[in-house]
């Protein structure tokens, strides 16, 4: 593989999401590490995927990504921060937008297998 061909795909998903899309990405044979991570609004559980991959196969991982990384809604309850108004605080749960993916297609430089 020529290095300047190799492109590195992040893709930041939903926990809930992870599992099925690794699954289709190593059916399709390519190449991917899989990192925990926290982070976002609601500070959920997130795994990040590191796509390793040629140029020319970056939209079967983008395909595979939108294919299983779907976005849903979810009740959480506000918290107020301390030393916050108490006016302002909604005592009921209210509905917010989560999961889906974020992605980062980036240029590699240099790849090595050691």
């Amino acid at each position: 593989m020529s290095q300047s061909h190799m492109k590195l795909v992040v893709a930041v998903v939903q926990d809930k999401d992870a599992a099925r899309l690794l699954e289709t990405l190593v059916k399709r044979g390519l190449q991917v590490t899989k990192l925990a991570s926290t982070g976002g609004f609601l500070r959920e559980g997130n795994t990040t995927l590191l796509i390793g991959t040629p140029a020319e196969r970056v939209n079967e991982a983008l395909k595979a990504i939108e294919e299983n990384c779907h976005s849903r809604t979810q009740l959480v309850s506000p918290i107020v921060p301390p030393g916050g108004p108490a006016d302002a605080y909604l005592p009921y749960p209210i509905e917010v937008k989560v999961g889906g993916a974020t992605v980062f297609v980036l240029d590699v430089e240099e790849f090595k297998k050691i």
